[in-house]
């Protein structure tokens, strides 16, 4: 009998090891010590763009495969509402004007490759803690991180300086003027004005030189010369920059070097897909960080011809299509060399889609969903809410939607802990470990309070009321947008942060995002009994927030964004900047 009994235990003992031993990866992730990160991040992309959150007209089936396979994030939040001080806050885990990265003027990005600005050397990105753990890391695509800061090889906000062993990409950021049929882009407000004024210097001068010819007016040829000298200096002054941005800006390095100057539009997709590959082969036997930063879906929308007319939403679809097939083959390379198991995926866009990117009847911009504004409002979610999955199989589990507020500023202590380093002690960190919430070891998001900067503006702060699941809104300012109510500022083509742009609400505007994630129906103390209390509540924490912050120098300031030709990366002699190296090879 007892034969018969240990007989009958020992397959249900068996299945009952071998069942333990297969979760043991949910329950101890720290079996696989430093894992692979595969960190994608997509350039102007809306929440509403993408399938696993709404969208039924955009095919995206990779990256909804991510989703099915991982942890989806429907409360993730970027730290500022563009490109610039959004991926400063994203490598560092902080604020970005704790860095400096945010703006108090319009010149909220950095404008030039030859500008002084940029990330400072001081701060510590979460690649180079990886790089100190052993890790190979690698940035391919997008930097706009800034270059140099007193000469044109100094290189001291390169990606090689703050923790990449590798760079293949742009050291600014995809616009139109990289795009010779395109409308340019870059400042187009401010060139106009250029344009004019230039126009009317040069009018008044050919006026004078008439009248002097003529003898309508008496003045003498020294003042004509000087006139005509000044008409000429100013031209000069702005057009040797203005006049040439796609070679100053539209610029793809290797590592220090510049590789085509300028960027040849036609093959940039397959050349950061081939790079993006040949980086996970490379370092296929040790631990790897490979941050793909896309160009899509950032104007001019670079699509290459097998995708263009695929889509139901003109050129910006299908180069959102696109993109999503590049995801594909990263995911494809990452199976291939039987790192799945061992990689860390994770998908988000650096800020919400920009809705006033158009050209006639064209939208080159994305779509927010249900989200109330877009790119540059830091204060409204669509600006700030953006995709966010996690994939790592084995250890998250499979098809989770997680609420909770998050924060792109989180990635940095999630990989830095991943990878067995630690956070810097000497600074304020922002972002929280995202593991436990990820693995379903914790209920509720490390964060009770968010705060939502317009440059360097506080427009609003969400507090998360954990015991209840009630997350409240507080706007301090909105942008004005135009014309009115059109949902936002196709006027200027930009919400403004501050100033005649902005509206101020005493008391705050409030919200109740899970009630209202639109932020359709402002609440008051007549509708809400809780009103006065919340108000208060957030009151003290942005309180206590502005007293962890200190002065630091403005990266973004006027004299810091400024093209300065002594700074400007160049492939032959300045300012005879031009090489194909990769058309060569």
């Amino acid at each position: 009998a007892s034969f018969t009994l240990l007989c009958f235990r020992s397959p249900l003992v068996t299945a009952l090891i071998f069942g333990l031993l297969l979760q043991a990866p949910f329950t101890q992730p720290s079996t696989i010590t430093q894992p692979n990160f595969v960190l994608l991040l997509a350039d102007d992309l809306g929440i509403g763009d993408v399938g696993c959150y709404g969208n039924d007209t955009i095919r995206t089936p990779n990256i909804d495969g991510l989703a099915k396979e991982g942890v989806k994030l429907t409360q993730h939040i970027a730290a500022a509402p563009l490109c610039t001080p959004s991926r400063a806050a994203f490598l560092t885990g902080r604020y970005p004007l704790r860095s400096g990265m945010d703006a108090i003027n319009d010149y909220r990005v950095i404008f030039w490759n030859a500008g002084s600005g940029g990330l400072p050397p001081n701060e510590t990105t979460f690649a180079k803690i990886l790089q100190h753990q052993g890790y190979s890391t690698g940035l391919i695509g997008k930097w706009h991180q800034g270059v140099n800061c007193e000469s044109r090889n100094d290189h001291c906000h390169h990606p090689l300086k703050h923790g990449f062993d590798y760079f293949y990409g742009m050291p600014f950021t995809l616009i139109s003027d990289c795009q010779p049929t395109e409308t340019p882009e870059m400042d187009r407000a401010f060139r106009r004005k250029l344009w004019l004024s230039t126009q009317m210097i040069g009018l008044i001068t050919l006026t004078a030189v008439l009248g002097r010819l003529t003898g309508l007016i008496s003045v003498h040829w020294r003042t004509l010369t000087c006139l005509a000298a000044f008409s000429l200096l100013f031209f000069i002054s702005w057009f040797s920059s203005y006049g040439f941005v796609r070679y100053w800006n539209c610029i793809m390095m290797r590592n220090h070097g510049i590789t085509e100057q300028p960027m040849v539009t036609d093959r940039t997709t397959s050349l950061i897909l081939r790079e993006s590959i040949s980086f996970i082969e490379r370092n296929k036997h040790r631990p790897f960080l490979l941050f793909l930063s896309f160009l899509h879906s950032h104007t001019p929308l670079l699509t290459t011809e097998k995708f263009l007319g695929r889509s139901r939403h003109g050129l910006y679809g299908d180069n959102v299509e696109e993109m999503d097939w590049m995801v594909g083959q990263v995911l494809d390379a990452i199976d291939k060399e039987g790192l799945r198991e061992t990689t860390l995926v994770y998908f988000a866009s650096d800020h919400g889609g920009w809705l006033e990117r158009q050209e006639g009847e064209r939208q080159l911009g994305g779509w927010n969903g249900i989200y109330k504004g877009g790119k540059a409002m830091g204060g409204w979610e669509g600006g700030i809410r953006v995709p966010g999955i996690f994939r790592w199989p084995g250890v998250l589990p499979a098809g989770t939607v997680i609420d909770e507020p998050t924060s792109l500023m989180d990635i940095y202590p999630t990989v830095v802990h991943l990878a067995g380093g630690e956070v810097p002690q000497d600074r304020v960190m922002d972002g929280r470990d995202l593991l436990p919430l990820l693995r379903g070891a914790a209920a509720h998001s490390e964060h009770e309070f968010l705060f939502h900067y317009c440059g360097v503006h506080l427009h609003a702060a969400r507090w998360h009321q954990k015991d209840t699941g009630a997350v409240w809104k507080a706007h301090y300012m909105t942008p004005i947008f135009s014309p009115p109510g059109a949902g936002a500022c196709y006027d200027r083509g930009f919400c403004q942060c501050f100033g005649e742009g902005v509206t101020h609400h005493e008391p705050p505007l409030l919200f109740e995002l899970s009630q209202d994630p639109s932020e359709a129906k402002p609440l008051s103390a007549d509708t809400e009994p809780l009103f006065d209390t919340v108000i208060r509540k957030i009151g003290r924490a942005v309180e206590e927030h502005r007293r962890t912050l200190t002065p630091v120098p403005e990266q973004l300031s006027v004299s810091n964004v400024v093209w300065k030709p002594w700074l400007q990366p160049c492939c032959g002699t300045f300012p005879f900047c031009w090489c194909d190296k990769e058309g060569d090879n």
